[in-house]
């Protein structure tokens, strides 16, 4: 079978895109050579800074012969239905149709098609040259002459150079001939701009390969990291040093270098007085550099880096590493000025007093100045949403009334919110915005404030994606949270949701760090209750409660799929919550049982707040689902119940009892608002209403205990029961009175299960 190679080469590619492009090369050749009636055994793509290359093995020579048939219109049929078919069908007259019979539907036009297969060089050089001017960089250029032209080649960079060759392994192969904008398909590139600039003659990928490496290109991007990473740590190991790894900028400088050479600078020990932080971030942002540390430190770093260049240096570097030092240097120096001055008073000290007398500020502190700095100057969070100060003023009363229910200070969850944007006026942010937070924090340290208010600087911005850890100190979380639904509540208020594939304020993202916040801090909260409180801080601004609530409903459904529960049962506990209390519910627990007690009402169990929790009675008992961490515990113990015998069969029993309820009730038929016992005429009724009732008691004081494991499992012995009364009664027996008792005593098994979960939801 033929293999096909083909290189794209160019000037220097942007690294962030190489990547991506080369996988989009090879999924729009081989989805095209699909299309066109070719088959391959694999592909693989590779790139360097210079060239897009894909290697594919086992390509067809020759697409198949098709023969179809086009089933036309009868032959009585109208001429406009005839021209449709003869358009579909390609044929330039019906008498280039046939006629075939049909004993039902008598005679009908048919197109007999024969498409004769093609050469795969032919399929080639008419789909290389499309997919090149199609390509989909995110961003592409024209140039020299031909750029004037209307129409003209675009591509990332320059192209320079094609190289397209197709054969089997056992025979030289050929150049698929084709041309795009005056360069035309060979077989000839280039190697490395410096070591080997002349022309290099390839005839399939094996001796490709091993030419470029011959001319000191390593094609393999993924080899190229190899050897940058483990040249670097030896290097480093060899000083006595430990790399500081960085994935993302090793695949950045795997981009930059065709053959990569391993080198190692310094800089001044005086520069080690700034925060690491910094000074990592300096060195990988301006020179692409990896800094190290001393062997067995954790935070500390050397004054050494670790460069790659890409040439072998006639000196072995020497000149390349005391270049890159010099500009490191220069870096370094402006970090530490802005370091310094960062711990110094601001200029206009005069004009801040106001603001920090609205935030009770202390002027004599440098974070406490840029903070009301941040307010003086009126900067925009938002137009619609106003400034940072005033997110600051919203921030800081939420937090507040969140401190009693995260079990945190309230002076010092005070203190933490007026400082926690400071940093933004600081001037190391100002050139390293990804540091806002992590500076923050050192400032405040430096300045002497509490641990917690130090930590809440930071950490209020966290979780920031699914892998990163959320806050588990009380002030932090209050100032999170508070953060978190400012923005929430803000953009809902002002009805600029997310929509689709579109959240450009990472609204989900905030939701769901809210979501994760909760859960993993095992927090309790009335989530309608902090949304009101929200909302009221935006005049003007509609209470859009309930339609964040099915927002953050969303998000939770999110995170707990992704931890395995299944999405039946997180619907079956968002239904059963969010359906309203019937009045049949409130009279059937007030009516004394055979027993002489009295069950209880399905939704009135309010459950009570954890240690630390300062939510109310009414709060929670709002609505049952807008407490994030109660519906969990309900799907883990939903989940395990349905992994048992008796789980799954009352899962049935319960499911069919709801959908003849369902029925009737469609239909209109009287169902009775309590069980009359006097109605009975089976052993079955009496047994499983007995059942009911205990289940609904016992069910009901562990939903009261938060124990839902018990609750399941005393909602589990209705199994027995339920399975004997649709074996032995019939529900629609043919008195009325009889039947709309009946149906009243599956009304009861519902609001049993509803306690928990709607069972009609559950797939099984």
């Amino acid at each position: 079978m033929p293999d096909l190679l083909l290189e794209l080469r160019s000037e220097e590619i942007p690294a962030r895109m190489q990547r991506k492009a080369a996988g989009d090369l090879r999924k729009m050749l081989t989805d095209g050579l699909v299309e066109a009636g070719l088959t391959y055994e694999a592909a693989r793509d590779y790139w360097t800074p210079r060239r897009l290359a894909l290697d594919i093995r086992g390509l067809t020579a020759r697409s198949k012969d098709i023969r179809e048939e086009i089933k036309g219109p009868s032959t009585t049929a109208p001429e406009q239905a005839v021209q449709g078919f003869l358009r579909k069908a390609g044929l330039s007259s019906i008498a280039e149709a046939h006629v075939h019979s049909d004993p039902k539907k008598g005679d009908f036009y048919v197109a007999h098609i024969a498409k004769p297969g093609r050469a795969a060089e032919e399929i080639i050089a008419e789909l290389v040259p499309a997919i090149i001017k199609s390509f989909p960089w995110p961003k592409s250029m024209r140039w020299g002459p031909a750029s004037a032209k209307p129409g003209s080649l675009r591509w990332v960079r320059p192209l320079q150079s094609i190289i397209c060759t197709f054969g089997p392994e056992t025979e030289e192969p050929v150049v698929v001939d084709f041309e795009i904008d005056g360069i035309r398909a060979g077989n000839v590139t280039y190697g490395h701009r410096f070591h080997a600039p002349g022309p290099i003659t390839v005839r399939r990928f094996d001796d490709y390969v091993a030419k470029l490496e011959a001319a000191k290109v390593v094609l393999d991007a993924d080899r190229r990291k190899e050897i940058i990473l483990h040249d670097a740590r030896n290097i480093a190991f060899a000083n006595g040093l430990d790399l500081v790894e960085d994935e993302g900028l090793l695949e950045e400088v795997s981009g930059l270098v065709e053959w990569p050479v391993v080198l190692m600078g310094e800089f001044e020990q005086d520069f080690l007085t700034i925060p690491g932080e910094v000074i990592r971030l300096t060195i990988r942002a301006n020179q692409k550099c990896f800094v190290t540390r001393p062997q067995g430190a954790s935070d500390d770093l050397s004054n050494r880096f670790i460069l790659v260049a890409n040439i072998e240096a006639t000196d072995g570097g020497k000149e390349i590493a005391y270049g890159n030092g010099k500009v490191v240097r220069a870096r370094l120096s402006d970090a530490l000025y802005f370091w310094k001055t960062d711990q110094g008073d601001l200029p206009d000290l005069d004009q801040l007093v106001d603001s920090a007398a609205k935030f009770d500020l202390d002027l004599k502190k440098p974070l406490d100045q840029r903070m009301a700095r941040l307010d003086h100057l009126n900067v925009t969070f938002h137009a619609k949403l106003g400034t940072q100060g005033q997110r600051v003023e919203r921030i800081k009363r939420l937090a507040e009334e969140l401190a009693p229910a995260v079990g945190a200070d309230a002076a010092l969850v005070a203190r933490a919110t007026v400082l926690a944007k400071a940093d933004l006026q600081t001037e190391v942010v100002g050139e390293f915005p990804e540091l806002q937070g992590a500076m923050g924090r050192k400032y405040a340290i430096l300045q002497g404030e509490h641990a917690s208010v130090a930590a809440a600087a930071e950490e209020h911005y966290k979780p920031q994606g699914p892998s990163d850890r959320v806050p588990t100190d009380p002030v932090s979380v209050a100032v999170a949270l508070a953060d978190k639904l400012d923005t929430l509540t803000g953009f809902w208020a002002i009805d600029e949701k997310p929509t689709g594939s579109k959240d450009p304020f990472a609204l989900r993202r905030a939701a769901l760090g809210v979501v994760r916040i909760l859960i993993e801090n095992r927090i309790r909260l009335a989530l309608t209750s902090v949304f009101a409180k929200a909302f009221a801080n935006f005049k003007g601004g509609a209470d859009q409660s309930s339609d964040l609530l099915a927002f953050f409903h969303d998000r939770l459904k999110v995170y707990l799929r992704e931890s395995g529960a299944r999405h039946d049962l997180i619907d079956a506990v968002l239904s059963a919550g969010s359906r309203p209390i019937s009045p049949l519910v409130g009279e059937m627990s007030a009516k004394p049982t055979e027993g002489g007690a009295v069950p209880p009402a399905s939704h009135s169990v309010a459950p009570p707040s954890l240690p630390g929790i300062s939510l109310t009675r009414g709060e929670i008992s709002q609505s049952p689902n807008d407490d994030l961490l109660q519906i969990v515990r309900r799907v883990e113990a939903l989940g395990s119940l349905l992994d048992t015998e008796e789980g799954k069969n009352l899962l049935a029993g319960t499911k069919r009892a709801a959908n003849i309820l369902a029925a009737e009730e469609k239909k209109k038929t009287l169902v009775a608002e309590t069980v009359e016992p006097a109605l009975f005429r089976d052993g079955a009724e009496k047994k499983l209403y007995a059942a009911v009732n205990q289940a609904e008691k016992e069910a009901g004081q562990a939903i009261q205990n938060e124990d839902f494991s018990a609750a399941m499992l005393a909602l589990s012995v209705l199994r027995e029961p339920v399975d004997s009364f649709f074996e032995g009664v019939l529900v629609n027996d043919e008195d009325q009175a009889v039947r709309a008792n009946r149906l009243a005593l599956l009304a009861r098994i519902r609001a049993a299960t509803d306690q928990v979960a709607d069972f009609s939801k559950i797939v099984g």
